[in-house]
């Protein structure tokens, strides 16, 4: 089991919207901690703490050891589930906590990273990345950081799909297993061309021969 990052927080005894303009102001970060047969309750972060242990983290769900000073159970296994940004300025507005025991399955959205350099790509051909993200579920222990694909031997047309990612052990996905992850077509040019030449062509004109 790797660690986990460890965040501080508050219990957030206010709320409204002036409040929370506030509390932004003064670099604070409304949010809410929900699950794990509790009740829902306000709570508030250090932005910028928050902001350095986001930007060592592969995706935006992932798990965290949150001390809630003035809470009960001072320390809590929560999940980001959602963060909210200003799309302007790219501050941080409100973060979703989902406290999470050791024993229940958890859902997540794990991007899907590709390794190598494909020898259809070395020869000219372009890669599509159309499956960025999956979803899985799993125990919290068994919450991988990211899922790998290896691209080396893929030729122009070659394509891996989600029944080639390989599961680290306790993880699963309802996704389809015939969606596709990654393709390799052929340059748009030279297909372009391709089809050009096809419908371009001059029909072959037979004449018959002349009789003497």
């Amino acid at each position: 089991m790797s660690s986990h990052p460890t965040l501080k927080a508050n219990k957030r005894e206010e709320s409204g919207t002036n409040v929370s303009r506030r509390l932004r102001r003064e670099g604070i970060v409304p949010a809410v901690v929900y699950g794990a047969a509790q009740r829902t309750y306000a709570v508030q972060v250090d932005a910028r703490q928050f902001g350095d242990v986001l930007r060592e983290q592969s995706s935006g769900n992932f798990l965290l050891n949150l001390e809630i000073e003035g809470a009960e159970e001072k320390t809590k296994l929560a999940m980001v589930q959602s963060i909210q940004k200003n799309p302007l300025t790219g501050d941080l507005i409100h973060i979703d906590f989902q406290a999470v025991k050791a024993n229940e399955t958890i859902h997540a959205s794990l991007p899907v990273e590709l390794l190598g350099t494909s020898v259809g790509v070395k020869g000219g051909g372009v890669l599509e990345h159309q499956l960025h993200s999956i979803e899985v579920h799993c125990r919290p222990a068994n919450l991988p950081e990211r899922l790998e694909l290896d691209i080396s031997a893929l030729q122009i047309g070659d394509a891996l799909h989600v029944s080639d990612l390989v599961m680290p052990e306790g993880v699963e996905t309802h996704v389809d297993g015939e969606v596709v992850v990654v393709i390799i077509t052929e340059p748009r040019v030279a297909a372009a061309e391709t089809e050009g030449g096809e419908e371009g062509a001059e029909p072959e004109v037979l004449t018959a021969a002349a009789e003497d």
